[in-house]
């Protein structure tokens, strides 16, 4: 999952628009971009445009933001959109590992009711909107098989903590949230998950948006959250490995495996152990399971 496209669940338009935008992943959202008196409403666009969509192929993924498991609308939102077999469910305001062991058992009794196979929704969790779930991030590992990645924000969390904005005068992440991306992060590696970036604000700033995508590949993350079909191709390049990068990795797992004895070889005139490899294996099963851009 490189680009991950947030797309309100009360326009047609947009979800029709976004289903060609090129993303990996649509994130339908009955959540923030959904005024309340719209939620129902919204629920009935997103059951139709799920149906629709999982008939095309290719297609991207399709995941649904409901409501935080502390509120009625979740339940709505599930009743809703199950019956369209999603493929999984970002839920928002995600606190620790045994969330998402909640949301799971819901979505266990809804796939049985709607006949879809048990655990083939996945979940995505959301794991900084509020300052508590900070001091949950090592619950994730082993929560559930549910659960196909974490990822961040800051605009909740900018809300919850009273700040007055997020960002330093310079575009950069001030000090809480530098905080809760590198948690983040930690948390997904811990868990064995993907760890997915959060948005860049500025949908128009794609350079701004491809220097974050670069420091956050750098950095560990596997793909960005977007908030608009324009920053979709840049955030594919960036998380797309190039040709480069692929065949120095098979390079280096050649090399080892020609030692296979050896905890550390000599390659291009660089001594490489076996973390270089681990690094190398990974970019491998990244290339393979994502489309060139």
């Amino acid at each position: 999952m490189r680009s991950l496209l947030f797309v309100p669940a009360d326009s047609e338009k947009k979800l029709d628009k976004a289903l060609s935008c090129g993303a990996d992943v649509l994130l339908v959202d009955l959540e923030d971009s959904v005024a309340p008196a719209s939620k129902p409403k919204a629920r009935e666009t997103a059951r139709g445009f799920l149906a629709q969509a999982r008939q095309i192929e290719p297609r991207p993924r399709l995941y649904v933001r409901v409501n935080q498991l502390d509120t009625a609308d979740i339940d709505a939102d599930l009743a809703a959109v199950m019956e369209a077999a999603p493929d999984g469910i970002l839920l928002p305001k995600c606190s620790r590992g045994p969330d998402v062991q909640h949301l799971g058992a819901e979505l266990g009794v809804y796939e049985a009711l709607n006949d879809l196979p048990a655990g083939s929704t996945r979940i995505l969790a959301l794991v900084t909107e509020t300052a508590g779930s900070l001091f949950g991030m090592g619950t994730y590992a082993g929560a559930s098989p549910r659960l196909a990645g974490l990822t961040w924000g800051a605009e909740d969390l900018s809300a919850a903590l009273g700040a007055e904005t997020s960002r330093a005068a310079d575009g950069s992440l001030t000090a809480p949230y530098v905080l809760a991306r590198t948690l983040t992060l930690l948390a997904a590696a811990a868990a064995e998950v993907p760890a997915i970036d959060g948005i860049h604000p500025g949908f128009r700033d794609l350079h701004g948006l491809r220097s974050e995508c670069e420091l956050a590949r750098r950095d560990g993350f596997s793909g960005k959250l977007a908030i608009h079909p324009g920053q979709v191709e840049v955030i594919n390049a960036a998380f797309t490995p190039s040709p480069e990068a692929i065949a120095r990795a098979e390079a280096i797992v050649a090399a080892f495996a020609a030692a296979p004895e050896a905890g550390v070889i000599s390659l291009d005139g660089e001594m490489l152990d076996r973390p270089h490899l681990s690094r190398a294996e990974r970019l491998l099963a990244r290339a393979r399971r994502e489309p060139r851009a």
